[in-house]
């Protein structure tokens, strides 16, 4: 796997047949490592080590529905009263984030609702706090950290 714009993190791989699995540790299990779930390990170690997010209030690929269509969010941090906070959606290293992310990201939020927006292939990252009652995205300089903002 390609290096990152994160921290580096311990990791524990394994083989597992021809698969390459990497141990998630909110999820409690090895998950098969694709380019996306490479960003994903690095972007949850990233919110847990460097911005003191509680793995607690971190889910990793929460249903939910969307015109009826079940959808699968990339990840999503709650608030200390379990409402969505913060929705990241990650892609692979080599996949540009495009409007077409940021429209999906979108569609997602418009049911979640979380305060912030997060887009990340692992090299770029971009944040946007979203303002509901104006339909608005406003860019951040950086991601919220945990004790500051939740």
């Amino acid at each position: 796997m390609e290096m990152l714009n994160l921290p580096s993190f311990n990791y524990k791989i394994k083989h597992s047949g021809a698969n390459v699995m990497i141990f998630d540790a909110l999820r409690r299990k090895y998950v098969l490592l694709t380019p996306e779930e490479w960003v994903r390990q690095h972007f949850v170690h990233f919110l847990i080590g460097t911005h003191r997010y509680p793995k607690s209030l971190i889910s990793i690929e929460r249903g939910t529905t969307y015109n009826k269509l079940q959808k699968r969010t990339d990840m999503c941090v709650y608030d200390q009263s379990g409402k969505p906070f913060l929705l990241v959606e990650c892609k692979a290293a080599h996949v540009p984030i495009t409007q077409e992310v940021v429209k999906q990201v979108s569609v997602y939020n418009q049911v979640l609702q979380a305060r912030y927006v997060v887009i990340t292939n692992g090299m770029e990252h971009y944040c946007w706090e979203v303002d509901f009652s104006t339909r608005q995205f406003k860019p951040q300089q950086g991601i919220p950290a945990f004790e500051a903002e939740v």
